[in-house]
């Protein structure tokens, strides 16, 4: 395999650094093209769970089954001069400019296409919304589009993501590459990213959900159920509003240490994006195009979907209303119930915070303190259903309707939808909590409840995080909070739980956590009494 590095001048005359890797012999071959802030000096490394940004995929199968692989650093990273742009308007210029240099290469047939996991699919978005003329098709796996909503401002809640744990790593990694000279970033990304807590015009030249209806080459939009806190969203998305050929594929690993192994491994290559690049880089017939429309694993179970279109046309939405009666299965601040009949008797729930039982975020210790660990419900709001008679099967959007007062002028809205298991009479009695997977997640910063009328459907609101709304102490408000889709089994004789809280903690979040603010205050109650009735609605399976 041939290795180069070479600079390319940018329309603003700003060095872009790629480094190409191609087969041995003249080609010409068609190129994939990765473009990130993660340094190409750094491809020496094992592309492994160890270092979670490697996600290039390998560049040696693709050299071997005959395709140039070029990998760009973005400006203000790597080989490439000028500053960080955080996907900016130069960023997405340089991807036109760089995409047009590679395509007209000797060694080149003229076709290119996107590839790369996370950072590099987030960038594919943009490759597609500037049009250039060489780019003939994108690989985009597990990247959001929405760069405000999925990965800065969850519901307008700031995530520490992006401007902590992700920017630590950028710089570090640019510091100190695998090889090749350091390169010091001074963005503040940190200071930036708190500069726009709205979705300002910021945001919105960075946001590739507003152009993805641009796409217009092939696309094959690869997601994975576990990146919900950043990616999931993205990848569907993408499928539902690009405008040409377009298949989607979700994928059930279950986290994000299991899918950067799996899109790091040939296997994964061979099977799933080979076919598809084969087909509209080089013109050879492969089986991709037999593929479904949509293919998705189903969480929780072993079984793969194959559907004509997402969400998958038999899904029948069913609504379970929040409860104050007992499920007697859990031990929380309340106890509450989900339950397929409306609500009658006390009608709200109410509770304070910050819980002097907190640890960690919403988080306290077990029944035996400290030494027992932590327990990630015992002090948040949970409504839980009666046990499952039979298997229940969701897949599709998912929307909490919450009916909730407050002592404040704001409030948060964290939402978990768990699965939780059986557990033995005996825990029971010790005050044991059961276990339980989580299933998905939602927020929303209540003074952002505001809709984009446009762009929201009876099950996925959308809201503008342009125009907040103090709310007024004491009045009952109306909350429409997506959770992220998602495709799960929940069993015969498990229970489904909802868990509200207006935190989360960074035992339970791990690199996704929202830090618990010393301003919020107060008592929220939430009201599901007859003429305020909060519900869960899920997309339902019809059993067959």
């Amino acid at each position: 395999m041939l290795e180069e590095d070479v600079q390319i001048s940018a329309r603003d005359g700003v060095p872009i650094g790629v480094r190409v890797y191609r087969p041995e012999g003249s080609g010409p071959y068609p190129a994939l093209f990765a473009a990130s802030p993660y340094r190409f000096d750094n491809n020496i490394l094992p592309a492994s769970p160890q270092f979670l940004w490697r996600e290039t995929g390998p560049i040696d199968f693709y050299a071997e089954n005959g395709y140039a692989f070029v990998h760009m650093d973005v400006r203000g990273s790597g080989r490439s001069r000028g500053s960080f742009d955080f996907l900016g308007r130069n960023d997405q210029n340089d991807l036109y400019d760089v995409i047009e240099w590679v395509g007209r290469q000797p060694w080149c047939n003229g076709k290119v296409g996107g590839t790369g996991q996370s950072y590099y699919c987030m960038l594919q978005w943009f490759m597609a919304a500037v049009a250039p003329p060489s780019l003939a098709c994108l690989g985009a796996h597990d990247g959001l589009s929405d760069l405000y909503r999925a990965g800065c401002y969850h519901g307008g809640i700031p995530c520490d993501f992006f401007p902590g744990y992700w920017w630590y790593q950028n710089r570090f990694i640019n510091r100190y590459p695998a090889s090749g000279p350091s390169r010091d970033q001074d963005t503040d990304l940190t200071a930036m990213i708190a500069a726009h807590p709205l979705n300002d015009e910021f945001w919105r030249e960075r946001s590739a959900w507003d152009v993805l209806d641009r796409i217009k080459v092939p696309l094959y939009s690869s997601g994975v159920w576990a990146k919900m806190q950043l990616h999931t969203r993205g990848n569907i998305d993408g499928y539902l509003r690009a405008q040409g050929p377009k298949k989607l594929r979700m994928s059930g690993v279950p986290n994000a240490w299991a899918a950067a192994a799996e899109f790091a491994s040939v296997d994964f290559h061979k099977r799933v994006l080979l076919p598809f690049y084969d087909l509209y880089l080089k013109g050879e017939k492969t089986e991709y195009l037999a593929r479904p429309n949509v293919e998705y694993a189903v969480r929780g179970s072993n079984a793969v979907r194959r559907t004509d279109s997402w969400p998958p046309p038999e899904v029948r939405y069913t609504s379970l209303y929040l409860s104050p009666v007992a499920s007697r299965s859990v031990t929380s601040l309340n106890d509450g119930s989900l339950t397929r009949a409306a609500p009658t008797g006390v009608p709200s729930t109410s509770y304070s915070y910050p819980n002097p039982a907190w640890v960690a975020g919403v988080v306290g210790f077990g029944p035996s303190g400290p030494a027992g660990g932590f327990d990630s419900i015992r002090r948040v709001l949970t409504f839980t259903g009666e046990p499952l008679a039979e298997d229940l099967e969701i897949a599709g959007p998912i929307k909490l309707v919450l009916h909730l007062s407050t002592s404040a002028a704001d409030t948060d809205v964290f939402v978990k939808l768990s699965d939780q298991f059986p557990q033995a009479q005996e825990d029971r009695a010790k005050g044991l909590n059961p276990f339980a997977e989580l299933v998905t997640r939602g927020w929303l910063r209540a003074s952002h409840r505001e809709i984009d009328a446009e762009h929201t459907s009876d099950m996925v609101p959308r809201y503008t995080h342009r125009n907040p709304q103090p709310l007024t102490p004491g009045a009952t408000h109306k909350l429409e909070i997506s959770l992220e889709p998602m495709a799960y089994l929940f069993k015969q004789g498990h229970r489904i739980r909802l868990e509200i809280a207006n935190g989360d903690s960074p035992v339970t979040e791990a690199l996704w956590p929202h830090y618990y603010r010393p301003d919020k205050i107060g008592t929220d109650t939430i009201h599901h009494d007859r003429d305020h009735m909060s519900e869960l609605i899920l997309p339902v399976i019809p059993t067959s």
